[in-house]
């Protein structure tokens, strides 16, 4: 965060911030935290009917976090993910200096306020495991390079490859492990069935306390340094050890880890060969704290891709997310979108709407190129929150309603393949 101090900070009213937040109304709350005019908090305004809740905690430790059902009047339950990024982002903060005045001295009071929030949304139960068929393997592993290291798990379906694999590597959001990850999105069955390898690799609280991908740090969007380099390194040990195929090696996110997956499309675009990018952000939508703040609130803009090719992006988004502002997944895909200046036809555009078996209504944008082939997919899901689409209940943040992202996502990746190997260091 470089030179900025608390001197950009006023002071907040942490009470006012809390009673924001306990009532649902988080762009206010955030509003307050960015230090805009506060609003009138003394009558917290009464709940729509028509609100989406994001995400029901389990009734006890057995549990698992689902959809919400016919819940129309319902109180809106805090927001998780807006502490974890509170939590994270602040002792991002202190450990780069603010150590005095300012936001720092409401430290505190945010970590109060983080806890409150965890607890008045639940006790997230541990995931269950992901199934391991016979003959399957779901291992641990740990890399380590010049920027750190990192554990992360690798499931190897049954059966012997007549071919070189595809690897496709998964970005877990706040909260959240390998295990739970791959049991939310089970993403190892369909692993299983069409013999691809998946890789998860694993956010530690000493990186972040919430285990959030630190996508709002201008030391982890570049090539070659921060996390970036060590997911890269984690793709290419896969890679090594398993026979994977390097011209078809995929990068998928939810949340922080959707920012962290778009970030990995940005900066290695001679490894990736697709991106999904699922409620999360673009890259260099954020450098700070006072910007991630602004960036999830749907503040900002469409950041400029830079010199590196246009990677073929598939994007979901809930049109009811709370937590990360659903503009963030037209600029995803703003960014992943050829320039006007690129010698090549233009995109064709199909735009249509359907509902999935399990109720969710949803229009799909998507950009295809001459040969029909869809470089650009944008999943708009209508009344859903901050959630990975069609998942399953055995893990944590996940709409089990549909239409179901991991699917989608496997035949769009699997549709694209870099022209050239991969570079190597």
């Amino acid at each position: 965060m470089g030179s900025f101090t608390t001197s950009h900070f006023p002071a907040i009213d942490m009470a006012a911030v809390t009673r924001l937040t306990q009532a649902g109304r988080l762009s206010e709350a955030m509003a307050l935290l960015q230090g805009k005019p506060a609003p009138d908090t003394a009558t917290p305004k009464a709940a729509d009917p028509r609100a989406v809740l994001d995400m029901l905690a389990p009734s006890d430790a057995t549990g698992a976090w689902t959809a919400p059902g016919a819940q129309a009047d319902a109180p809106t339950p805090p927001h998780s993910d807006l502490a974890q990024t509170l939590r994270g982002l602040t002792e991002r903060f202190a450990k780069s200096g603010g150590q005095a005045g300012g936001l720092a001295g409401a430290m505190p009071n945010l970590e109060g306020l983080g806890q409150g929030l965890g607890q008045g949304f639940g006790r997230r139960p541990a995931a269950k495991p992901a199934p391991v068929p016979e003959g399957a393997r779901f291992e641990t592993r740990r890399f380590t390079g010049a920027t750190g290291a990192r554990d992360y798990k690798v499931y190897v379906p049954s059966g012997r490859a007549e071919t070189r694999r595809p690897v496709i590597v998964m970005l877990h959001g706040c909260t959240q492990s390998a295990d739970d990850f791959a049991a939310g999105t089970r993403m190892n069955a369909l692993a299983e069935a069409q013999g691809f390898l998946v890789a998860y690799p694993e956010q530690p609280p000493s990186a972040n306390a919430q285990k959030c991908w630190n996508w709002f740090s201008a030391g982890d969007q570049q090539r070659e340094g921060g996390e970036p380099a060590l997911i890269a390194g984690i793709a290419r040990a896969v890679l090594a050890e398993f026979g994977g195929d390097d011209t078809r090696v995929y990068v998928a996110g939810l949340s922080a880890g959707g920012a962290a997956a778009a970030i990995m499309a940005a900066t290695y675009p001679d490894l990736f060969a697709a991106v999904g990018v699922h409620s999360g952000l673009a890259c260099g939508a954020a450098r700070d704290m006072p910007s991630a703040f602004a960036a999830m609130n749907g503040g900002g803009a469409v950041q400029p891709r830079g010199d590196g090719p246009a990677v073929p992006t598939i994007v979901f988004h809930g049109d009811g997310d709370r937590t990360v502002h659903p503009v963030n997944g037209e600029r995803v895909i703003a960014q992943a979108t050829p320039s006007q200046t690129t010698p090549a036809p233009a995109l064709g555009t199909t735009v249509t709407q359907g509902t999935a078996p399990g109720g969710t209504r949803y229009t799909r944008t998507v950009r295809t190129e001459e040969s029909g082939r869809s470089v650009l997919e944008h999943w708009l899901l209508h009344g859903t929150g901050h959630a990975w689409s069609g998942g399953s209940p055995d893990g944590s943040y996940t709409d089990p309603r549909g239409p179901d992202a991991s699917a989608e996502m496997v035949r769009f990746f699997l549709t694209h393949a870099l022209t050239e190997r991969p570079t190597r260091h």
